[in-house]
């Protein structure tokens, strides 16, 4: 295992910027990096689902994760980590060396989701072939079967990559399984980085001892969940479930609004408009914005939210 810095705080999962036609707008890359640098956020997990990922280009991915990583070498505070896809694993080592290249601190695979792997050993023998063509770089394992299908416990997984892969680190964990989380986060004596993903569920997480998250309610409330970690860390659990509770009523309006694309609607409202989805995901339009932007105001969490 590389000697790797590890993420204790928030990770946010930046939205890729687009502009009105639909294309990459990698001018606003460093102002949305700024936002979170001054909001408390200490690393990107760009290209993800949030990022839309899936629907980028080859030639995107790249330009995207090489702006990031310029910001990264400008500034040195908010650190880069790549998803590198996953249905490919030529195409994945491809990113991978993209982003080596480039400085990213670190890449994530995501399992195959068309042709599935059969089990562990299988799922394993994929991380491990794209980790390698980045021997010196810190590898992640993206777990989100919601989306990938790829349901294999984790528990098992790790065994089976901790054998084959020296570069990796650690798994960001986008499931609701707690006992599988934490048999990952002991293995070993903890040897292994877990990166907990879902933000309506940050507090139960830190109780069984997870010290970073990866979400993208990170993006536009970071100060709110920072709060939240703190009132935890101090003991003031009554306060830090209030705080979840502002976050979980603040997440069901993604729902009532479409659900993904809303999250864009959440930048805008905070001032930094990264355009909309592609298609097939569904984007609120005006009538429902302006309801939107009524619905959050009535939460009373503008001072919980992340400024420009």
């Amino acid at each position: 295992m590389i000697e790797f810095k590890s993420f204790e705080g928030l990770v946010a999962a930046p939205f890729t910027a687009m502009d009105k036609a639909g294309n990459l707008n990698l001018d606003l890359v460093p102002e949305y990096y700024n936002l979170l640098r001054k909001n408390g956020v200490v690393g990107a997990f760009i290209n993800g689902s949030t990022g839309e990922g899936v629907s980028l280009t080859q030639e995107e991915k790249k330009q995207h994760a090489e702006k990031w990583a310029e910001c990264y070498k400008n500034d040195g505070n908010v650190r880069i980590i790549s998803l590198v896809g996953g249905t490919s694993y030529k195409e994945c080592i491809e990113n991978a060396v993209i982003s080596y290249e480039a400085g990213i601190s670190a890449i994530a695979v995501l399992g195959p989701y068309y042709f599935k792997p059969a089990d562990e050993n299988y799922l394993a023998e994929f991380v491990a072939r794209v980790g390698e063509s980045v021997p010196d770089m810190a590898v992640y394992y993206y777990h989100i079967p919601v989306l990938t299908g790829v349901n294999i416990p984790m528990a098992r997984f790790i065994i089976k990559i901790s054998e084959m892969l020296p570069n990796f680190v650690g798994i960001k964990y986008t499931n609701e399984d707690f006992m599988d989380f934490m048999s990952c986060l002991n293995y070993k004596g903890g040897a292994y980085e877990m990166l907990w993903g879902r933000d309506e569920n940050l507090l139960p997480s830190l109780a069984i001892g997870a010290k970073g998250a990866v979400g993208s309610t990170y993006n536009y409330a970071a100060p709110l969940y920072n709060e939240l970690i703190k009132a935890y860390n101090e003991g003031r659990v009554d306060e830090a479930r209030r705080l979840q509770n502002l976050s979980i009523k603040m997440i069901s309006l993604l729902g009532k609004y479409g659900g993904m694309g809303t999250g864009k609607a959440f930048m805008k409202y905070i001032g930094l408009d990264c355009g909309e989805f592609r298609l097939p995901v569904k984007n609120p339009d005006a009538i429902a914005y302006s309801l939107f932007e009524k619905d959050v105001k009535a939460l009373g969490i503008d001072n919980l939210l992340s400024v420009k």
